[in-house]
């Protein structure tokens, strides 16, 4: 599906993905599920995140932190309160660093609670994103704080697109556990 560019592509599209990976998740098996992530030996799995996840809770919390980002994002510019994307001292450039804070912080989180934090912040994501208009998610210039960019491509990137990076690096895994 290409990416998403109204409301309702988007709402499909997060919620297709989102089901998707689900049933991605629920056919690990216990193999699967206890075998570390290791993608060290594959030339082309160069960027950081190949390195950083080394199980599904790692990739769920990765999800369930991103749901924040937008959440704490839009409730903050939307009560006056004027704040960027990415949280201080971050930018697109070292965003990164900012993704490496996010897996130290939750070393201790459970599959069990990263899972029910992930399903539930996926559901205030849609429920925001349900209270725009299609000209409010993908229209230009309608909100200030959204810079060059529309509100529902931030959507898009904290769902849908997200949801299909946990599914490749899911399936990455599983077949590296076939081997």
């Amino acid at each position: 599906m290409p990416r998403p560019t109204t409301k309702n592509d988007l709402l499909i599209a997060a919620t297709d993905n989102y089901n998707k990976l689900n049933a991605l998740i629920s056919n690990l098996t216990e193999q699967e599920l206890e075998t570390p992530f290791d993608f060290s030996k594959d030339e082309k799995k160069k960027e950081a995140h190949w390195k950083r996840d080394k199980n599904l809770r790692d990739i769920l919390i990765h999800l369930y932190e991103w749901h924040q980002l937008i959440l704490n994002w839009v409730h903050s510019n939307q009560n006056g309160i004027e704040r960027p994307f990415l949280p201080e001292p971050y930018n697109w450039k070292t965003y990164g660093d900012m993704n490496v804070e996010f897996w130290k912080k939750h070393q201790k989180t459970s599959l069990e609670e990263a899972k029910n934090m992930f399903f539930l912040s996926h559901e205030q994501v849609i429920a925001l994103a349900e209270t725009f208009t299609n000209e409010e998610l993908f229209s230009k210039g309608v909100y200030k704080w959204t810079g060059g960019s529309t509100l529902g491509s931030y959507f898009v990137s904290a769902t849908s697109s997200h949801y299909d990076w946990a599914m490749k690096k899911l399936k990455a895994h599983r077949k590296n556990c076939k081997k």
